[in-house]
């Protein structure tokens, strides 16, 4: 069986989106482990072994794909203030503005917000969960796009205290 890198990574898609916790493949010069879920004290993610050394030559054989790693949160942007308040993503999810397609967004660059506000929805495995300001003030900066992945502590607002 052979699984090239574009195959590896709609198989983690569709599993990302599946209820499937754990999933074990194994073909001639691979083994691929993905479980998700677990305690902390389980097994990485997503485990890849390298081909076991024979001794007959595989030519043609090709080595196993390698799993992209994960990527680093961004850098903060250059334009940190200190009189500005972060609001930051709670959980790992997908940003949106507004409510739903079509409607408006919750907030814009100058809005005046209360606390309890609501101020984005982050989607996590299908749930919307709607963030709200903890503070009352301005919004100053948005610096997330509608739609976009988004990782735990990642600034995606700020705010300045009124």
């Amino acid at each position: 069986m052979q699984l090239d890198h574009d195959q590896l990574r709609q198989l983690l898609a569709l599993l990302g989106e599946s209820d499937i916790q754990e999933l074990r493949l194994e073909g001639d010069d691979f083994r691929l482990e993905v479980r998700r879920n677990l305690p902390a004290s389980a097994p990485p993610l997503a485990v890849v072994q390298a081909p076991q050394p024979t001794s007959v030559p595989a030519v043609a054989a090709a080595p196993a794909p390698p799993v992209p790693a994960p990527s680093a949160p961004p850098p903060p942007a250059a334009s940190a203030r200190s009189d500005l308040q972060p609001i930051t993503a709670p959980m790992v999810g997908t940003f949106y503005r507004a409510p739903a397609p079509g409607e408006a967004p919750f907030v814009e660059v100058g809005s005046r917000v209360a606390p309890g506000q609501p101020v984005c929805i982050l989607e996590a495995m299908k749930l919307m969960n709607e963030l709200e300001a903890e503070i009352g003030g301005e919004i100053v900066e948005i610096l997330v796009e509608n739609g976009t992945p988004v990782e735990f502590g990642q600034v995606l607002m700020r705010i300045k205290p009124s």
